[in-house]
Formats: structure tokens, C-alpha cells, sequence
């Protein structure tokens, strides 16, 4: 990603340069594990080229930035009806502890990280350079 940036009331939240933009839904159930093992996985993915071309450096190899940004509606359940349910996302209450922890975990394992607000109504604005868009499940390893 070339860059992103996270605004509200035309208000900058959180803005970087060349980068992750992750988008971090909490589901219902979801623990700290779940949340240290996504931190984890993203600090080390190898998805920005090297000197070859190759999808062979981490974010904190290129020492790009994390924008992370609240996502609830990743949760959502599409298959009955035409309006979907969030039934499978956390609660508020329980999401944002965990959210806050994931941003620490990052920072902690060396990414320069940027937020959005939780819980708010945000624009996200991204300039994406190459077609990598990954999903991450903590549910899933």
C-alpha cells in the first residue's frame, strides 16, 4: 500500500505513508490469544517485495507503518434476507479492550502504528499499490 489515512469531522486520526491498513473486526468469543496471534502474524508476514520482486519482506523489514482501524462489519452475516446481521461481531464492550491490546502488540513487536477512533464513523482512504489484500482469522490457523 502506497499510503492510508483514518479521518473523522475533518480530522485526521491516523495517516501513513507506504504500509499495512488493517482492518480489525473483533468477533463474539475472541480472546487475547486470538489477538496476539493476528499481531504476530501481521508484524511477519512476508508481503512487500524485495530487491528480486518477490512478496519476501515484513512491515518491519521495509519499516513501513500499521494504520489499524476498528471493523465490526467484517462480521457480517449476509446469507439470510437482505440486510445483514452483526451477530457474530463483540459486543462494543468487549471489543475495544482487545482492539487496544492488538495496537499494543504491534507496537511492542516494533511497528510504527497509527489508529482510527472505535467505535466511530470514519472515512478510510487508502491508495493501494498492487493487489494484496489479505484475511487474516484468528479462528483459522
Amino acid at each position: 500500500m502506497r499510503e492510508a489515512a483514518v479521518e473523522t469531522d475533518d480530522r485526521v486520526l491516523g495517516r501513513i505513508d507506504r504500509g499495512l491498513l488493517i482492518l480489525l473486526g473483533v468477533a463474539a468469543g475472541d480472546r487475547p490469544e486470538d489477538g496476539r496471534y493476528l499481531a504476530e502474524k501481521i508484524l511477519h508476514l512476508r508481503i512487500f517485495d524485495d530487491e528480486h520482486g518477490r512478496l519476501n519482506r515484513s512491515v518491519l523489514e521495509t519499516g513501513g507503518g500499521v494504520l489499524l482501524v476498528s471493523q465490526f462489519t467484517l462480521l457480517a452475516d449476509c446469507r439470510r434476507g437482505r440486510r445483514p446481521d452483526f451477530l457474530q461481531a463483540a459486543r462494543p464492550e468487549e471489543a475495544q479492550p482487545l482492539y487496544h491490546q492488538v495496537a499494543g502488540w504491534l507496537r511492542g513487536g516494533g511497528a510504527s502504528v497509527q489508529e482510527g477512533l472505535f467505535g466511530e464513523r470514519m472515512l478510510v482512504r487508502i491508495a493501494n499499490d498492487g493487489p494484496v489484500t489479505i484475511l487474516l482469522d484468528s479462528r483459522e490457523r
